[in-house]
């Protein structure tokens, strides 16, 4: 109850107790002691509990059961987080919904502009939408690797990135399976995209266009960095980093006082020309909407269908 009267201190007493267990189930909480119950009798009918007392009980009780939410297993180092409800349960997803009628029939590309542009919104809380996840797979070992990059360009072909194409694990990836995936969360809209497709370089034209919107110090940066090559100490005080800036040095004196710095042959854009694209909306009960495109080839049309979550 919550009109300020004893029973409220009746569940917080009960709660106490049952706090002891092992494991609390939230129900048990909530469950209102028998009448005959000695507890009943701690504060008379006809003395409400003031509001300051009644608000500490509530915040006491269901901090109580957040807590017996987890196991007991203390060689858990994570359990179930929960997040900022009282309860301790994981947050319900109620910001939107998505239905067929809302979607592009033909073609993915619409829909991804769409959800990007809402996302790039300053009222979005979205703070960087370009990022993601890229996965890529080296065979035939078939292991996997995952880093966030930024979307740099997207058009009906595909979402283009940039990054190391000699030395980097991704460009080793692609170069034994030539397929990628990109995952977007924007996690204030409850909304995911996940693309799947092949990957292929875009041409050094196209690269130059993007390097030359890049800040100085990013331009030399390309040239100098060896990505995902290991960097080995110069000394017993040095754990690496003096060789990386005596790359950048080099790299500034070849190119000081030239404004116009060509792009590396060993840099460029990977366009992820997708066969797959998924839209997740956030729903609650976790009865997501999720609804998939998929195609057999770039020529073939697009087919467009319903998920369950």
């Amino acid at each position: 109850m919550n009109d300020g009267t004893f029973p409220e201190i009746s569940m917080f007493i009960l709660g106490i107790k049952l706090a002891n267990r092992n494991f609390l189930h939230f129900e048990d909480v909530m469950t209102p002691p028998p009448a005959d119950s000695a507890v009943r009798t701690f504060f008379p009918l006809e003395h409400p509990i003031p509001s300051y007392a009644s608000k500490s009980v509530h915040s006491r009780l269901f901090s109580t059961a957040k807590m017996a939410l987890h196991s007991a297993d203390t060689s858990k180092l994570i359990f179930a987080p929960a997040g900022h409800q009282a309860t301790g349960q994981a947050e319900q997803f109620t910001k939107g919904t998505l239905v067929r009628s809302q979607l592009n029939p033909t073609s993915p590309i619409p829909q991804f502009h769409a959800w990007f542009s809402r996302a790039q919104e300053n009222d979005s809380g979205v703070d960087h939408p370009e990022s993601c996840t890229l996965s890529t797979a080296s065979l035939p070992s078939g292991r996997i690797s995952s880093r966030t990059v930024y979307l740099k360009e997207l058009d009906n072909r595909g979402f283009v990135i940039y990054t190391n194409l000699g030395t980097s694990r991704k460009a080793a990836d692609i170069a034994t399976n030539p397929r990628a995936a990109m995952l977007f969360f924007w996690e204030s809209l409850q909304r995911q995209v996940h693309v799947e497709g092949r990957v292929e370089k875009v041409s050094r034209e196209e690269s130059q266009t993007y390097y030359d919107t890049r800040a100085r110090g990013s331009r030399i940066g390309a040239w100098a960095s060896r990505q995902s090559q290991v960097l080995e100490p110069q000394g017993d005080d040095d754990d690496g980093r003096k060789q990386l800036e005596g790359w950048v040095k080099e790299v500034e004196k070849r190119f000081e006082g030239q404004e116009k710095i060509p792009v590396p042959e060993f840099w460029g854009g990977l366009r992820i020309i997708p066969d797959r694209i998924e839209f997740w909306q956030g729903r609650e009960s976790r009865l997501h909407d999720r609804f998939v495109y998929e195609r057999e080839g770039e020529e073939e049309e697009w087919t467009l269908k319903r998920l369950s979550p």
